[in-house]
């Protein structure tokens, strides 16, 4: 218990800044786990929940020890989502991989119908009008200006938006990560989460990529049956 206590608490400096390690593992267990997803592998799921567990022990600074004192609830709390839609996401995947050639990816991309779109844009604007309001009944933790619950919940219902567009194969789901990250970059850097930060800068690039590499396919592969006609 020892030795798992100091690896939990293991924390490292740069440039005067201490950084907990799980923070860093997490984040590179997200990035392993975005990887996969870029490649439609069923891995990319499990791989992705050990990330979301450590960074929602690094955000939930309420409850666990760490070095900025400060609780980000839209972060710690998009972790608990990412977990869920990842088990659905996972099986998802999985039935679709069942009716594939061995090697081939897990489910093959395609954009959102008008109405699918319609839709996830609208709890988009809906959800984050409510979840700033939420936050900011719940506080920060410190005298936080109210453009920061704002943020929080742009990147939280963001992220739920984006995740669950990924499960069911959506092209779009790459669209609403970089709108997540050009909010999510500024504010972990103006809440010194230096690693997520970093992370969030490297995934916009791999972010961009990603969109071209599932956008071909959505050109060039037959779309996957719905998983009623699978399992019918």
């Amino acid at each position: 218990m020892n030795i798992l206590q100091q690896w939990f608490d293991a924390q490292l400096s740069i440039f005067g800044q201490q950084i907990l390690w799980r923070e860093i593992v997490g984040n590179a267990f997200g990035f392993a786990s975005a990887i996969g997803g870029l490649r439609r592998r069923v891995w990319a799921w499990p791989v992705g929940i050990v990330g979301n567990v450590l960074l929602f022990t690094v955000f939930f600074g309420v409850a666990f020890v760490t070095p900025q004192h400060e609780t980000l609830y839209g972060q710690a709390g998009r972790q608990v989502f990412f977990i869920i839609t990842s088990v659905y996401g996972y099986w998802r995947w999985s039935q679709i991989r069942k009716q594939r050639t061995p090697g081939a990816p897990a489910i093959t991309p395609r954009w959102a119908t008008a109405t699918e779109r319609l839709q996830y844009v609208a709890v988009w604007a809906g959800g984050v009008v409510v979840v700033q309001w939420v936050f900011a009944q719940i506080g920060a933790g410190w005298p936080a200006p109210r453009w920061y619950y704002w943020c929080d919940a742009w990147i939280f219902i963001g992220s739920m938006v984006a995740t669950y567009a990924m499960a069911r194969g959506w092209t779009d789901f790459w669209l609403a990560w970089i709108a997540v990250d050009l909010v999510g970059v500024p504010l972990l850097i103006h809440s010194h989460f230096y690693p997520t930060a970093v992370l969030f800068a490297v995934y916009g690039g791999l972010v961009i990529y990603g969109f071209f590499v599932w956008l071909k396919a959505s050109r060039t592969e037959l779309p996957d049956r719905e998983l009623s006609e699978v399992s019918a």
